[in-house]
């Protein structure tokens, strides 16, 4: 589909939770809190690339590319799974995961994929190839994005939780092993839900219930960028659908995919300066992730 550039950034932060209900279809952008004496974030916003099939039936947790495979994970009680096949193709890969648990972010760690669950305090290790469960471990608090983060020879999980805080976490044992507060202009920035892990090093999250992804350096918790992603469900299919979330880099491109819960498409988007003429675009991926 032909490339087009879509809002005016004004970032956002809501308050809500996981579960659908309330927000059904009333994703949007609003204010993130601003503080004196810190670096302003960027902003950003998305220009469109292509559009592809989504299942929009998919209550979407979690998104993640690698070697043309798109792995995506979905929530609800009853109905969570995770599944994989190439992007905008129904799955060749199925596999549910069962009542009571609620499916949240996944991600990829070497011959591993780890899936979350919202407040059943289990992550799932799978197999990638086949998606069959291999293991359960435990963790405290609520599971919501998840994304494997390799730097200077170093690897590990990050995870959030909905509240401003990402956790790291052995990509092996799954044990916490610290963490960074996040903030943006000197403020908490809270609701951060699905996680994409990008090989520039940077961590992107989605602001649940906004149309807000910030970009957040793992090492300070600094937001060094806010992207606004609104409007790219026409009104009809708007009022069909839940919030945007999910985030995958494309590998050895500057471009990612994005979705949102019950959304119809899956959209592959580069990030460009707001139209202020103020900020340049992130630095292009350096490889895979």
């Amino acid at each position: 589909m032909a490339r087009f550039v879509l809002g005016v950034l004004v970032s956002g932060a809501a308050l809500g939770a996981c579960s659908p209900g309330s927000t059904h279809s009333a994703a949007r952008t609003t204010a993130l809190p601003e503080g004196p004496g810190a670096a302003r974030a960027q902003r950003w916003r998305v220009e469109v690339q292509d559009v592809l099939p989504h299942d929009p039936q998919a209550f979407t947790q979690g998104l993640e590319l690698q070697g043309g495979t798109l792995y995506e994970s979905t929530g609800l009680v009853g109905r969570s799974s995770v599944r994989s096949g190439p992007p905008g193709e129904p799955p060749t890969v199925f596999a549910g995961l069962p009542t009571p648990l609620f499916g949240e972010g996944i991600t990829l760690s070497g011959s591993s994929l780890w899936q979350l669950t919202w407040r059943d305090g289990i992550a799932v290790e799978r197999d990638p190839e086949t998606l069959a469960e291999r293991r359960r471990v435990t963790y405290r608090g609520e599971g919501w994005g998840l994304c494997h983060h390799r730097v200077a020879g170093r690897e590990q999980l990050v995870m959030s939780d909905g509240s401003d805080r990402l956790t790291f976490r052995d990509p092996v044992t799954f044990k916490a092993t610290g963490g960074v507060d996040v903030r943006q202009d000197g403020r908490p920035v809270t609701l951060l839900n699905e996680l994409e892990c990008a090989p520039d090093g940077s961590v992107y999250a989605n602001v649940y219930l906004t149309d807000t992804i910030v970009r957040i350096d793992p090492h300070t918790g600094t937001v060094t960028a806010r992207i606004d992603a609104a409007g790219l469900l026409t009104p009809s299919e708007r009022g069909r659908a839940e919030v945007l979330n999910g985030i995958a880099a494309v590998p050895g491109t500057d471009q990612f995919l994005i979705t949102g819960k019950l959304w119809p498409h899956l959209f592959k988007v580069t990030f460009v300066p707001a139209g202020d003429g103020g900020d340049p675009p992130p630095p292009s991926p350096a490889g895979p992730v």
